[in-house]
């Protein structure tokens, strides 16, 4: 895919989850994506494929909200397989705090897919506002 494909992909899929629809993002995942978290909190770490991304991270974080995570890309850029979105995330937690960071994701795409992702936040809210992932 383009890089006009690859932007416009990531674009469609931010919408959705702008309305808390997070399954084209989970769908755009490839089965071997790569996925770091950066910094140094309990969350932080590459989780290796799809299954594990689901099932030590994303699941995990969905336990603890209350409500659908929504998250809007305020910018996209896109080089060759590479996109980089800045993005603001809303989501209160079952502890009533609330869980508003802001990312910029590093994205590789391939046929379609997200193959790697790394995320760069605010890792100081991330040890504020969640619990541990219980990995």
């Amino acid at each position: 895919m383009s890089a006009a494909e690859n932007k416009a992909m990531m674009a469609q899929i931010y919408a959705e989850l702008a309305r808390g629809n997070s399954r084209p993002f989970v769908e755009g995942l490839a089965d071997d994506v790569r996925w770091t978290i950066t910094g140094k909190t309990k969350w932080s770490r590459t989780y290796e494929g799809k299954e594990t991304v689901i099932k030590e991270l994303l699941g995990p974080l969905r336990s603890q909200f209350a409500e659908p995570y929504r998250a809007t890309a305020e910018r996209i850029i896109a080089e060759g397989d590479c996109v980089v979105a800045e993005v603001r995330g809303y989501v209160t937690t079952k502890a009533g705090k609330p869980y508003n960071n802001r990312y910029c994701f590093v994205l590789r795409l391939a046929e379609g897919k997200v193959r790697e992702l790394t995320e760069y936040l605010d890792t100081e809210l991330v040890s504020a506002a969640l619990g541990d992932p219980g990995t």
